[in-house]
């Protein structure tokens, strides 16, 4: 058996619910023959992150160290993995595990973050009962089909933005993929934050005709600059009105309220497509004549699977795009959860690991 780097692993883990995280130290698992262990140096704060540690979803076993938009360099491998060298510089998103057999009715389709036998990347339990454990911590070990290379022109130039890439970027980018947006396409999106300033980025550079939808006219000369070719005021019922019937495709990336889907509908054109990349306060209230009459889909989506993630990072090198951040040393990484649990990130954190060792 291979032996690691890190007999013991330091990170910072939710003891109990709220938003403070501690110091703890816990033994990593044994490195199997298709495992990687890499060195952590970035880490993003999702919102996901904070429901986790506060307690919201699912149920959380303490103690908890979260985490899953983790970039870093592979400094042991097992005696399997022929795909990666020490030293590679890499990323890990919000999945560390599933079967990928050819029998799983969802690997087999691409759609492995849906897999009976999956792991996510913290909170969540191994076929052993053993609990994976995130990335806000030195270092984390992972199965390798989960290990993705950050391209080169990522490594060179600023790699803290790649972090945010490993979830938020693959969980905007991945429904438009999947649905096919293509160029002239006319996309809209409701919510510019943490995912919607990512999906402005990817839509334009797909082609499309991108609206954006926000209760914040402040934020109209940047939605512009990010790729947007129209801003509407949704506080301004004449702006909304000249979007009605116009959207191929809507992507919701903020929560808003249950009672908001009957106005989405009225933005789209008919057999539109409105997916949904947050949860909303709870459960949506649409009319069926609405949906039946306009033959309106409405759809969600996770992450991305294996593909799909490959697909997000070479797409974003390509095309440059990157995510707006605020950086934290990791021992700073309780004031910046207060930061985000306050609503006031703009508009992805990275904890910077590399600055805490510095």
């Amino acid at each position: 058996m291979v032996q690691g780097k890190f007999d013991v692993i330091h990170g910072w883990a939710a003891m109990n619910p709220g938003t403070k995280v501690e110091p703890w130290t816990y033994k990593p698992r044994p490195i199997g023959p298709n495992d990687i262990e890499i060195e952590i140096q970035y880490s993003g704060i999702c919102g996901s992150d904070l429901h986790i540690i506060k307690g919201e979803w699912h149920g959380t076993s303490y103690p908890a160290i979260v985490g899953h938009e983790i970039v870093g360099r592979v400094v042991t491998k097992g005696e399997k993995v022929s795909e990666f060298s020490e030293g590679d510089v890499v990323g890990v998103g919000a999945q560390v595990y599933a079967c990928l057999q050819d029998d799983c009715g969802q690997c087999n389709r691409g759609l492995d973050p849906h897999c009976p036998s999956t792991v996510y990347t913290y909170n969540s339990k191994y076929a052993d009962g053993e609990q994976s454990q995130g990335g806000y911590a030195s270092a984390i070990r992972v199965d390798a089909n989960y290990v993705f290379k950050i391209p080169d022109a990522m490594v060179k130039d600023h790699l803290e933005y790649a972090a945010p890439l490993m979830c938020a970027g693959v969980t905007t980018f991945a429904p438009m993929i999947r649905k096919g947006v293509k160029k002239g396409d006319k996309v809209g999106i409701v919510g510019i934050g943490g995912l919607g300033h990512l999906a402005i980025q990817y839509a334009s550079a797909l082609g499309a005709e991108v609206y954006t939808f926000s209760h914040s006219p402040y934020k109209k000369q940047e939605c512009l600059e990010l790729g947007a070719s129209h801003f509407i005021n949704t506080s301004n019922a004449e702006e909304v009105e000249s979007a009605h019937h116009k959207l191929d495709y809507l992507f919701v990336t903020s929560k808003g309220k249950a009672d908001e889907y009957n106005d989405f509908i009225s933005l789209m054109n008919i057999g539109g497509t409105i997916v949904l990349l947050a949860l909303p306060e709870g459960k949506i209230g649409i009319g069926a004549g609405e949906v039946i009459f306009t033959g309106v889909s409405i759809t969600g989506s996770l992450i991305g699977g294996i593909d799909i993630l490959k697909q997000t990072l070479e797409f974003s090198a390509k095309h440059n795009i990157r995510p707006i951040i605020e950086r934290y040393p990791m021992e700073k990484i309780n004031d910046a959860l207060e930061h985000m649990n306050n609503g006031k990130a703009r508009y992805r954190i990275v904890l910077d690991n590399l600055a805490s060792r510095n």
